[in-house]
């Protein structure tokens, strides 16, 4: 027989985007019950965090366990030519004036962990193992979830507010044929561990690197703790699988294409399995129904060149929760309540969307824009940092004088403010 637990908010899921939300949520007081289905710590891939990420750290009381954790900092990124050679590194802190100018590069099952825990800390109720099978609703509505507990006891957590944060399960977006895959980003990744690669020396050692591949693609490269470097490749499936599909052969075939990559990868070995995915850039058609609000990869995921993916679950759940807190003391959850959250994220994404089509691009290099719009370097910067809550009109506009870039996707808004 089921059991029914009521209280302020449900979230499904307890990732970075869960678990920002809960934690913001219960440290303001309310009653959170969050619904994770896999036990903690789990493998993950987006290892790489943005400055900005730091600000809804630190709000949520995370901020001196990621100065104790042995995670590798960051301080730069640098990009590396198809022939090999490396540009001059790009600090954070030559912009940002700022703590914040330095972030991590992390072991996800560990960071996620941490933040899982934070949350816990802060007092809300957390279930591991604990899948949701169902949305609950009432009319229009939805009123809560339907889950299994660990031991297979059915039971209903019931709120105002559900906060979806499944992420690519993207459990809403999938029960409401929501999901609308971007009509241009359609790559493919895959990826392993080495131990022992070369790192760059000092500040550098935890840059991350972006190499370019033929192609419209690129490998990254990134520094972790215990010795290890995260490195794989994104392109076009009709590249990637020229030769087969076998992950390892396609990762092989690439590193011995860069001389950068071929150098400092011969002194490790690779380390564990090779990991593939695709069909990954989307955002659902509604960012929020009635008594519904989805966060982090549940929403949207763009395409991972500029590391975007951690810092938009964190800051979607830091948005959504102060909205949702909103919502609660006025009684009022209508998806109009969400109207304002919709426009913020949507115009964020959109901006780095931009800048993720012209990387792309053969005739655009960021080189020639700064030359002929120098005072338009901050707000690269400013947008490659996270800070993407800015009007970054002028430089839209700027950069398709050297790049074809994508009209505005018109949905990821409230479903009623739409209509």
């Amino acid at each position: 027989m089921s059991t029914v637990r009521t209280c302020d908010a449900v979230i499904i899921g307890g990732g970075p985007a869960g678990s920002t939300a809960a934690a913001v949520l219960a440290g303001k007081g309310r009653d959170v019950v969050v619904l994770e289905k896999e036990k903690f710590p789990r493998y993950h891939i987006g290892e790489s965090l943005l400055p900005y990420g730091y600000f809804v750290l630190d709000k949520i009381g995370m901020l001196s366990k990621m100065k104790s954790s042995p995670f590798v900092k960051k301080y730069s990124v640098q990009f590396v030519s198809m022939d090999g050679k490396a540009s001059i590194p790009f600090y954070f802190h030559t912009h940002l004036n700022h703590e914040a100018g330095q972030t991590w590069q992390v072991e996800r099952a560990e960071f996620d962990q941490m933040m899982l825990e934070n949350a816990r800390e802060r007092g809300a109720e957390v279930h591991e193992e604990t899948p949701v099978k169902e949305l609950l609703s009432e009319g229009e509505a939805v009123i809560g979830v339907r889950a299994v507990r660990k031991d297979g006891v059915p039971f209903e957590v019931r709120a105002p507010i559900t906060i979806d944060a499944s992420g690519r399960d993207a459990v809403a977006v999938t029960k409401n044929g929501w999901k609308m895959k971007d009509p241009y980003l359609n790559k493919v990744a895959t990826w392993t561990y080495y131990k022992g690669a070369l790192r760059d020396p000092g500040v550098d050692e935890g840059a991350t690197t972006v190499a370019y591949v033929p192609e419209k693609g690129w490998f990254w490269y990134i520094p972790l703790q215990r010795d290890l470097v995260s490195v794989g490749i994104v392109a076009e499936p009709s590249y990637m699988y020229r030769e087969g599909r076998a992950p390892e052969r396609i990762l092989n075939r690439e590193i011995e294409n860069n001389e950068w990559l071929r150098d400092h990868l011969s002194h490790g070995v690779p380390t564990g399995k090779f990991y593939h995915t695709g069909d990954y850039s989307y955002r659902s058609k509604y960012c929020a129904s009635d008594g519904l609000v989805l966060i982090g990869d549940a929403f949207a995921f763009l395409d991972p060149v500029f590391s975007s993916g951690v810092f938009l679950a964190l800051k979607s759940g830091e948005l959504a929760a102060e909205t949702v807190d909103r919502a609660l003391a006025a009684s009022s959850f209508g998806a109009e309540v969400f109207a304002d959250y919709g426009e913020t994220m949507c115009r964020g994404i959109e901006a780095m969307r931009s800048l993720v089509y012209a990387f792309y691009d053969h005739g655009f290099s960021f080189g020639k824009l700064i030359r002929k719009h120098p005072h338009l370097k901050a707000d690269v910067t400013d947008c490659l940092i996270g800070n993407l809550l800015i009007d970054f009109n002028e430089l839209q506009n700027a950069m398709a004088e050297f790049a074809k870039l994508p009209e505005p996707l018109p949905h990821g808004r409230a479903l009623l403010a739409v209509a």
